[in-house]
């Protein structure tokens, strides 16, 4: 009785080197793809509303009761006119400022008071630990919206006013994360190799560990720039954002609501642009997070 021998398997040609390489080389296409997309929306919308000043626009505000609710591409109005004849555009732009820079400045603030605590609190832990545990926890259990609409309530609708508020409504994110990267990075030989050369708990935090949780940080800053804008939004279309003349997104659909079935364009056209701005900050974001993550170097590559 003959026995077949059954062939030697031949090794494969694809390694685990060649697995993760072609995983990253995935990973870094998809996050280049959300970085031009991202860069491309925000651009579209945040470009214009920079350059609104420059630009030859109709004054925003010059009513023009002849020409009330002109649809689009009519008459030189390209996105046509608003129910008092004004030019729908030219409000979007110059209202866009007002929106962009109370997100802008929003998150800025939030960013600065999210750092800061959650970098005493990882680092130092112990009671300033537990005041900043206490104050997030107690922050998150209430309603965002009804909280904000809460403190305008209290001091008034002003420019002023609602960037605080939002800079103190987002400041919970930014401190949890850094919290976290503090706890993992207080760990590490660098932070006891400077302990052992004499600096203090300040001086290691400032100089050597925030500087590595910044950008991961500045990450969810970022992000959170998309929430600015829809929270401010939000409040001026509730009415309890910057008041007139100041004519922000949310007021401009706010204003159009009533000629919605009519006029589809007032509504339509502002949300559009919202839209645009988030989703292109959103994909900006989570580009610049994937770019930072395929850029860490693999296990045994």
């Amino acid at each position: 009785m003959t026995t077949t021998l059954a062939p030697p398997e031949r090794p494969s040609a694809v390694s685990e080197r060649h697995l993760a390489r072609s995983s990253a080389a995935r990973q870094r296409r998809g996050a280049r793809v959300k970085l031009w997309a991202g860069a491309f929306c925000t651009a579209l919308v945040a470009l214009p509303v920079a350059l609104a000043g420059l630009l030859p626009l109709a004054d925003p505000n010059t009513q023009d009761l002849s020409r009330r609710r002109l649809p689009p591409l009519t008459d030189g109005h390209l996105f046509g006119t608003d129910q008092l004849g004004r030019d729908l555009l030219s409000r979007l732009l110059h209202g866009g400022q007002v929106s962009l820079t109370v997100g802008v400045l929003a998150v800025v603030v939030s960013g600065l008071i999210g750092i800061a605590a959650g970098s005493a609190a990882g680092y130092f832990g112990g009671w300033i630990d537990t005041v900043v545990s206490r104050l997030l926890e107690a922050q998150l259990a209430l309603p965002l919206l009804m909280m904000l609409l809460l403190v305008v309530a209290l001091f008034g609708p002003s420019v002023t006013v609602i960037t605080c508020v939002i800079a103190v409504a987002q400041w919970p994110e930014v401190a949890r994360l850094t919290r976290s990267l503090v706890l993992v990075e207080r760990e590490k030989p660098y932070v006891a190799a400077a302990r052992l050369l004499g600096l203090r708990g300040w001086s290691v935090l400032a100089r050597h560990i925030v500087p590595n949780v910044l950008r991961p940080a500045s990450l969810v800053v970022l992000l959170l720039l998309a929430q600015a804008v829809l929270l401010e939004s939000a409040l001026s279309f509730l009415g309890a954002g910057p008041q007139r003349p100041f004519a922000t997104w949310g007021r401009i659909i706010s204003d159009g609501q009533d000629y919605i079935t009519t006029s589809w364009w007032l509504v339509t056209l502002p949300g559009l642009v919202i839209a645009l701005l988030v989703v292109g900050v959103n994909l900006l974001g989570d580009g610049l997070r994937d770019r930072v993550r395929t850029h860490k170097p693999a296990k045994g590559v």
